[in-house]
């Protein structure tokens, strides 16, 4: 295109954001359809909890590898086919698990989903490092969060409709294809920053950095030099399992602790993802508001991320009460302080390091976040089989305390770090 102006380059990067706000819905409905028909496919096949999260596992190891390789990937061969190469696997993953005829090949189509949709995080960390300027980065992944709770509010009632009316094999189907017809929209549209803006002054003007400035490719032996990298991986081990645990789990913990039925989780199992909604869109902008009025990056950001580490503790409470209103409340607030959190700790790779290693970054940080899952869901399963689900939302209530300590003691102040070592 020819020239832009402040005004056409805020337009195009707020189309992309809703770009990546879409993907994310369906990467999140996709993801819980088999949570949501958790208790008609446990009934089926006849699993225990202990090995529905022994499935829930695949996809676990998947993502979270997928993660950290994707990462290196979107910094090398860059987003606009990394991302359609992402989408187009899981997408595909997703409609396949229509015709899985037992726990295997159901557990294998979990996988081969897991490897496609970890790729959505550094994605769009990478994508909004090279599109927004720093004060617009956490709100930008704020509206990201916010998508993928709006991709959990969605699936309950979504396919639990597709699963009375079709069948729960046709749910997976219809749910499979959302991305498919993202893709389209995602090649007819998306251009790169490089590609869209190519006068000298418009970097400027997005907020990036101009490519002859963007440091150069590095590894991960390098980036595991840094303590800020340290920072980012432990506390989002420590505390990503929160999340985890609510969308893996509360449909059955709904079905077996209040008694709900298939059609009463559909009503009602999305209600709290309403509140983490609120707080991917309040934590975003809160921070941006912060820094626009003067704050440094390192307070705004911290002045966030503390009262959404506390607010978590609510897990806590929802673990000795009897009312399921009151549960799903308390739950709320959890999901609330949790994406109050973490879409501010997903712009730190932007925050702390140049542009062209923000995916690698953002990447190793889901890593980390799908080991911890994968230890902590492996443990619910354990947990709930031989006692009850009170232990594990006890601990979930803790982690995140754990998790921001870490955070703010290893990563120090929040700021622009010099070039990766040679």
């Amino acid at each position: 295109m020819s020239s832009a102006n402040p005004t056409v380059l805020h337009a195009m990067r707020w189309w992309i954001a809703a770009l990546l706000f879409m993907v994310t819905v369906i990467n999140l409905v996709d993801r819980l359809t088999v949570s949501v028909l958790a208790p008609v496919i446990t009934t089926e096949l006849g699993l225990s909890n202990l090995q529905f999260a022994g499935l829930s596992t695949w996809f676990l190891i998947a993502y979270a590898a997928s993660q950290g390789l994707s990462g290196q990937v979107f910094d090398r061969l860059g987003t606009r086919r990394t991302f359609s190469v992402s989408v187009a696997i899981w997408s595909m993953a997703a409609m396949a698990h229509a015709f899985a005829r037992g726990l295997s090949s159901l557990s294998c189509f979990r996988f081969i989903l897991g490897i496609g949709e970890g790729g959505n995080w550094p994605g769009a960390a990478k994508v909004i490092a090279e599109w927004f300027p720093i004060r617009e980065r956490a709100f930008a992944m704020g509206i990201v969060n916010a998508a993928s709770s709006i991709g959990a509010i969605v699936a309950p009632p979504l396919v639990i409709w597709l699963q009375i009316q079709f069948g729960w094999r046709t749910a997976f189907l219809a749910t499979g294809a959302l991305g498919l017809g993202w893709l389209l929209l995602w090649l007819l549209f998306y251009r790169p920053p490089e590609l869209a803006a190519i006068t000298q002054e418009e970097p400027a003007l997005l907020g990036t950095e101009p490519a002859a400035s963007i440091g150069r490719k590095v590894g991960w032996r390098e980036l595991l030099k840094y303590r800020e990298v340290w920072a980012i991986v432990l506390a989002r081990f420590l505390t990503d399992p929160v999340w985890w645990l609510y969308i893996t789990w509360l449909p059955l913990y709904l079905f077996h602790v209040h008694g709900f039925n298939l059609k009463q989780i559909g009503l009602f199992a999305w209600v709290p993802y309403v509140a983490a909604d609120a707080g991917s869109l309040l934590g975003g902008w809160m921070s941006g508001f912060l820094i626009a009025h003067g704050w440094t990056v390192n307070k705004a950001r911290k002045a966030v991320m503390v009262p959404g580490a506390l607010l978590m503790c609510a897990g806590i409470l929802a673990a000795v009460v009897h009312n399921p209103a009151a549960a799903l409340g308390l739950i709320g607030v959890v999901l609330f302080g949790f994406q109050m959190w973490i879409g501010n700790v997903q712009t730190m790779p932007s925050d702390y390091f140049p542009e062209s290693v923000v995916g690698s970054v953002a990447g190793l940080g889901g890593l980390g976040a799908g080991v911890g899952a994968i230890l902590f869901t492996l443990s619910t399963g354990w947990v709930v089989d031989h006692f009850s689900y009170t232990p594990i939302l006890v601990a979930a209530g803790l982690l995140p305390l754990l998790g921001t300590s870490i955070l703010f003691v290893l990563g120090g102040r929040i700021r622009r770090l010099s070039e990766p070592p040679a």
